[in-house]
C-alpha cells in the first residue's frame, strides 16, 4: 500500500514537471504573437541588467520577464547582454530575442555606393537617408574639388593612413575620393559616421588584393595613379572590353604627354551628367581639368569599382589614339584626330 502512494507521488510529481516543462517550453520558444512581424527598435543602454531589460521587453515583444531570465540564466548569458539597438517584433520567441541580445546582434542599416558614385553622391544620399548631413562627411574625409595645399588648417580632416597603409601614397592635399569603395554595406544602427568610413576603407583593402598591389609595384606605378585612372575609366565608359582599351589610351596619352582630356573631369567640376562639354567648359581653370592642365587630374573624380581598377592596372594596347561616349551610351573609337572630330559632329550634335 505504501509503494502505491509513493508511485502515485511520482507519477503526480512527474505530470505536474511536465505540464511545467511544457508550459517553460511554450513560453520559451512560442512567439507572442506569430501573426505581427513589424519590427519595433528597442534600445538597450549600458549598465542595464537582466531584471530591466526583461521588464522593458515584456511590454513589447516577450510573454513574460521570467521565462525570459530563466532561459539567460541557462544559456549562461546574464552577464553577456550587449547594450545597443535591436530591431524586435512579437513573432520572435523569447530564445532568438535573447540569443541576438547575448551575441550583440543589433539592428543595421543596408548602405548601398553604386560604382562612380562621387563624395557628393554619397554624401547626399546619407543625408536623404536621414542618417548624416552631408558637410559631417566632407569634414571628415575631405570637400570634393578642394586643393587642401592651399588651405593652412587640415585639422579637421581625419587621417585614416595608420591603420590603412594603402593610403600612404596618397597626397596629403585631397581627401578620400576615390577610396570608398562601391559595394553594400550593413551597417549597425547608430554607427558613427568615422566607424562607417573604416569599415568601408576596411572593404577597400580586402578588393585591393596582395596581387594586385604587388603588380603595382611592379610597374612602378602608386595606388593613387591606379585609383585616379580608375575613377576616369569608371565615368567614361560601362564594358569590361571598353575599359581595357580606354585604359591603354589613357596612359598611352599621359606616356607621350599628351593632355587626357577627359570629359568626365569637366563633367566633375560643373556637376553635370552629360556627353556633350562645352568649349567654355574645357577652359575652366582646376587641376582637375584634363583639357586645360596636362597629366593626372589632381585626384579621383568618383569611386571606382574593382572592374574598373583592374583595368587601370592591366591595359588593352591598341591602335587608338581617340574615344568618343555618345548619348545612347555607346563608345567610339578612332586612331586618328580627323576620324575623331568626324564622329564627335556626326554623334555630339
Amino acid at each position: 500500500m505504501e509503494n502505491m502512494k509513493q508511485r502515485n507521488k511520482l507519477i503526480i510529481f512527474v505530470f505536474c514537471f511536465l505540464v511545467f516543462f511544457i508550459f517553460i517550453w511554450q513560453q520559451i520558444y512560442l512567439p507572442l504573437n506569430s501573426s505581427d512581424t513589424e519590427d519595433r527598435l528597442f534600445l538597450i543602454e549600458r549598465g542595464q541588467n537582466l531584471f530591466q531589460i526583461s521588464g522593458n521587453l515584456e511590454k513589447q515583444v516577450i510573454k513574460d520577464r521570467f521565462s525570459f531570465n530563466l532561459y539567460v540564466f541557462l544559456k549562461g548569458g546574464a552577464g553577456r547582454l550587449q547594450a545597443g539597438e535591436y530591431a524586435f517584433n512579437p513573432s520572435m520567441s523569447i530564445a532568438r530575442i535573447a540569443d541576438k541580445i547575448i551575441s550583440g546582434d543589433v539592428a543595421k542599416e543596408t548602405i548601398l555606393i553604386p560604382e562612380g558614385w562621387n563624395l557628393k553622391d554619397i554624401a547626399w544620399y546619407l543625408e536623404n537617408k536621414g542618417m548624416f548631413q552631408a558637410e559631417e562627411l566632407f569634414e571628415l574625409v575631405g570637400f570634393p574639388l578642394i586643393d587642401y595645399s592651399h588651405n593652412s588648417d587640415l585639422s579637421e580632416l581625419k587621417d585614416f593612413s595608420s591603420d590603412h597603409d594603402f593610403l600612404t601614397d596618397k597626397p596629403k592635399n585631397i581627401g578620400l575620393e576615390g577610396y570608398l569603395f562601391p559595394d553594400t554595406y550593413e551597417i549597425k544602427r547608430n554607427s558613427s559616421l568615422e566607424e562607417i568610413v573604416r569599415k568601408i576603407l576596411d572593404n577597400f583593402g580586402k578588393k585591393l588584393s596582395g596581387e594586385l598591389r604587388e603588380e603595382i609595384k611592379r610597374q612602378e606605378k602608386t595606388i593613387f595613379e591606379i585609383i585616379t585612372i580608375a575613377s576616369l575609366i569608371e565615368k567614361e565608359v560601362k564594358t569590361p572590353e571598353e575599359k581595357k582599351i580606354v585604359s591603354g589610351i589613357l596612359w598611352k596619352r599621359l606616356k607621350n604627354k599628351i593632355p587626357l582630356q577627359v570629359d568626365a573631369t569637366i563633367n566633375y567640376i560643373t556637376g553635370k551628367k552629360t556627353t556633350k562639354v562645352l568649349i567654355q567648359e574645357t577652359k575652366i581653370d582646376s587641376p582637375y581639368n584634363t583639357y586645360k592642365y596636362g597629366g593626372l587630374p589632381l585626384g579621383p573624380i568618383c569611386n571606382p569599382g574593382i572592374e574598373s581598377i583592374i583595368s587601370a592596372l592591366y591595359p588593352e594596347s591598341s591602335e587608338y589614339s581617340y574615344y568618343l561616349s555618345t548619348s545612347e551610351g555607346e563608345t567610339l573609337f578612332s586612331k586618328t584626330l580627323e576620324e575623331h572630330n568626324l564622329k564627335k559632329a556626326q554623334y555630339l550634335k
